[in-house]
């Protein structure tokens, strides 16, 4: 078998093909944030995944939240981890964050059967 890069094997909505085509849309997480914000000052950043079934053969178990800061040498700044028990906890968290620069928030969504998905979110630091 071909070595395969991790990148390669991460979906996207915009991105996927074949069967996974039809899953972006109950798998790919939702990023709800200010697409402006000011430098250093808190804001709330809401992930979600689904509708997406909440069983223990088939679930969301993690959700991810990365930053890629606009000028920075090594990217991406890992800024949280939610792992996720099936039939007790949704795919779906609130965070506090504050940016002293521009650039892209990135989620990563894991389900048991379909994968890793990727999202992302530009936000602009003023």
């Amino acid at each position: 078998m071909k070595d395969v890069k991790f990148g390669d094997l991460i979906y996207t909505k915009e991105g996927a093909q074949g069967e996974a085509k039809s899953k972006g849309e109950t798998h790919a997480a939702v990023i709800e944030a200010p697409e402006k914000v000011k430098a250093g000052e808190k804001f709330e950043v809401k992930v979600k995944v689904g509708p997406h079934p909440n069983k223990v053969e088939h679930s969301i178990r993690s959700i991810e939240l990365y930053f890629s800061e606009d000028g920075r040498a090594f990217n991406p700044i890992h800024i949280s981890k939610l792992y996720l028990e099936p039939e007790y906890a949704e795919p779906e968290v609130t965070l506090t964050i504050s940016l002293k620069k521009s650039g892209t928030l990135y989620a990563l969504s894991y389900c048991n059967l379909h994968g890793v998905w990727e999202s992302s979110k530009r936000i602009e630091v003023e």
